[in-house]
């Protein structure tokens, strides 16, 4: 008795699909899937929202400041977390009042949609402002062990999920008209870099306002005016952001720049 041949599609293989030697198609599949799924909806260009997962809105964090004092908890902490929850509050504003203007456009695609990187913190405030004003929005939520799980405002069907962290922060860059930067650790830090150092090496040729949100965050953990100090970038290198405490700022630079440099261009290029 001959054994019977093995036979198999390859991509039915699971093994082989997860394995080293299929990485290839699995970064490819990043890429085409989102595509896709964007053009169903007419996805045009993005403004995206970084910042920390761990703000908290300001009643969670009233809440749990109560709470802290009432059982002699780690009141410090909450105190902080506390006074840190307005960015939430003002990211979930600023995204709100940014969809109504988007909405108000004149144009058979979706324009300027917000999005975010999926999570909770600043991305949920952001999705959820967009959602409370009616709009589409999209999150590219990334697997991870901890803090990340996706927010409940996203719109349903652009909750994405990448394994990649570079092919999560392609679309990020590509689809984007904007970036508005929240106060955030390491991921916001490596998501801001990588956006200036693609405009400054003119690798993008989109002209698109960053605004740095929180003056006095931003002024305490980067001084980028020691890089001109010392020579490593160029003065008009700081004309790559607008740093504003001010919802109302925010907003009025954004529309102001996005009027005048992306309404009359195509989304997603870089």
């Amino acid at each position: 008795m001959t054994d019977e041949p093995i036979s198999y599609k390859a991509y039915e293989d699971e093994k082989f699909m997860n394995g080293p030697d299929a990485r290839g198609v699995r970064i490819l599949t990043e890429y085409l899937e989102p595509e896709s799924r964007l053009a169903q909806f007419a996805v045009s260009d993005t403004i995206v929202f970084f910042g920390s997962a761990r703000l908290l809105p300001r009643d969670v964090a009233k809440t749990r400041l109560d709470e802290a004092v009432a059982e002699n908890g780690d009141v410090k902490s909450a105190e902080r977390n506390l006074m840190m929850s307005r960015f939430y509050e003002d990211a979930r504003e600023l995204a709100n009042r940014l969809t109504v203007w988007s909405k108000g456009l004149e144009d058979a695609k979706r324009r300027f949609l917000i999005c975010t990187g999926g999570g909770p913190g600043i991305m949920e405030a952001a999705n959820r402002g967009a959602s409370e004003a009616g709009g589409v929005n999209i999150g590219f939520n990334i697997s991870l062990p901890f803090e990340q799980h996706f927010n409940p405002y996203i719109t349903r069907e652009l909750n994405f999920e990448f394994h990649y962290f570079f092919m999560r922060k392609f679309w990020f860059l590509y689809l984007a008209k904007a970036l508005v930067v929240f106060p955030g650790g390491f991921g916001t830090m490596d998501e801001l870099f990588e956006a200036m150092t693609l405009m400054q090496t003119q690798k993008t040729k989109k002209r698109m306002p960053i605004v740095l949100f929180g003056r006095e965050f931003w002024g305490d953990v980067l001084n980028l005016e020691a890089l001109v100090k010392y020579g490593t970038i160029s003065e008009k290198d700081l004309d790559l952001f607008h740093i504003t405490d001010s919802v109302e700022d925010a907003y009025d630079h954004l529309v102001e720049r996005l009027t005048k440099n992306a309404l009359s261009r195509p989304g997603g290029y870089i």
